[in-house]
């Protein structure tokens, strides 16, 4: 989502834009750009910024699209940078983006200098997941995402001989029994740890805090250095589960070498069974002729308190429309006319939930079209069955941690080391003030 799902953390951010009238129409930060003109029109442009990269060639088409639609001129930038970066980058030159999408911690820092007030906007009715700060309304948010351990149930049926149900393997005992009957029935290795620093410690370390009785508490013991990670009950029951699916990791041998296209390849083609994730990897997995009999689970848990039946995810990505004197009030109108296109047009809930396969944020978008992943998703979020994302780690935590937890996937360090660099880490850092 994601968080958030997906997001800062992921390898390259992109940008679209409308080039306006005096702002936002260069790359000097290194960008680059494609879009397309409009037909005449209004002759109104602005700028859109999407950080979300697996949906880059999508955005690309609609700004054609929409450019010829609308009358507008459309591009569509790419930037290397964090999203807080290449914000700030923005910011700083006094060019901002008209419309830009952000991760929720984005949107809490530069929300109150740099948003307008959307609570007047016809969308916010149909949504649960809107960003408010001081009772105005600053986050538009993009879709739903969440995580939890993907699965291929042809793959794991076609070993077991019966049907595949993720509730009966909620504890790490049953899915420590299932992946041993997998590997009896000749799948050697039934799992697929993805290296990448975004998802190991953006999204599976993460869970760790946010499976948390007081999420704030914890990770405020965790920065004054009296939290005693190590002998914390969530932290080993996650871990017991993460040391299941390293065991049995299909790239074991070589684990921070591994492509995450190869692993997303092979769960899709069922030659893999279980892999974490999200269900933005479905950007990936429908290139490789997937089974449509696959979908989400909880990670299973050793536990009693009902996390083990739930997914992490909530809102992902939001949008925020610029307040400053470098955007004007129509461009500022354009963008809440593309927000409003997005929720209340058909072909704007198409875009969203068939051509970019996002779980919708929004109750008057039904969704028919989702993918296997993303049904998953719609089904525990429709439940109620998400835990919270927490939206507030330091920029540099997926970088950081995700380098220690490298560090144990290659075993070279022990959990109790890692426990203790992950400590250290946020002793040494400073949390991001809400």
């Amino acid at each position: 989502m994601k968080r958030k799902l997906v997001a800062a953390a992921l390898a390259a951010a992109m940008a679209v834009s409308v080039t306006a009238c005096g702002g936002g129409s260069g790359s000097s930060d290194g960008g680059s750009a494609a879009g397309g003109s409009g037909d005449g029109g209004s002759g109104v442009s602005f700028t859109i910024f999407n950080s979300k990269s697996e949906i880059q060639d999508q955005f690309e088409e609609l700004a054609k699209e929409y450019s010829e639609a609308k009358g507008v001129n459309v591009e569509v930038y790419m930037s290397q940078d964090t999203v807080a970066a290449h914000m700030a980058t923005r910011y700083s030159a006094n060019d901002p983006y008209t419309l830009s999408m952000v991760d929720a911690k984005d949107i809490y820092s530069l929300g109150p200098e740099h948003a307008i007030d959307l609570s007047d906007q016809d969308w916010v009715k149909n949504t649960n997941y809107a960003i408010s700060i001081d009772d105005k309304v600053m986050g538009f948010p993009v879709c739903i995402e969440a995580r939890g351990v993907m699965y291929n149930a042809e793959a794991i049926e076609a070993i077991t001989g019966t049907e595949f149900k993720p509730e009966d393997y909620a504890t790490t005992d049953a899915f420590k029994g299932l992946l041993e009957q997998l590997v009896a029935g000749g799948m050697e290795t039934p799992t697929g740890v993805m290296k990448e620093d975004w998802s190991l410690a953006g999204h599976f370390l993460s869970q760790v805090y946010e499976e948390q009785e007081d999420t704030e508490a914890f990770v405020t013991a965790l920065h004054g250095g009296t939290s005693d990670l190590a002998n914390n009950a969530k932290w080993n029951s996650l871990m017991d589960t993460f040391d299941l699916l390293k065991q049995y990791n299909f790239a074991a041998s070589s684990p921070v070498a591994a492509e995450r296209e190869v692993l997303e390849q092979q769960l899709a083609e069922g030659k893999i069974a279980f892999m974490f994730g999200g269900n933005w990897d479905w950007s990936l997995i429908k290139d490789f002729e997937p089974s449509e009999k696959m979908g989400m689970m909880p990670v299973p848990q050793n536990t009693d308190d009902g996390s083990n039946g739930k997914l992490v995810g909530g809102g992902s990505k939001f949008f925020f429309i610029d307040s400053s004197d470098a955007t004007s009030d129509e461009q500022r109108q354009a963008a809440k006319d593309f927000l409003n296109w997005l929720v209340s047009d058909p072909e704007g809930n198409a875009f969203l939930t068939e051509r970019c396969a996002l779980v919708p944020a929004y109750s008057n978008i039904e969704a028919a079209g989702l993918d296997p992943l993303s049904v998953s998703v719609k089904a525990y979020a429709d439940a109620g069955n998400l835990i919270p994302n927490y939206d507030y780690l330091p920029d540099d935590h997926y970088s950081k941690c995700g380098a220690m937890f490298q560090e144990y996937l290659a075993d070279q360090t022990d959990r109790a080391g890692l426990a203790a660099n992950i400590e250290g880490y946020w002793q040494a850092t400073a949390p991001v003030e809400h």
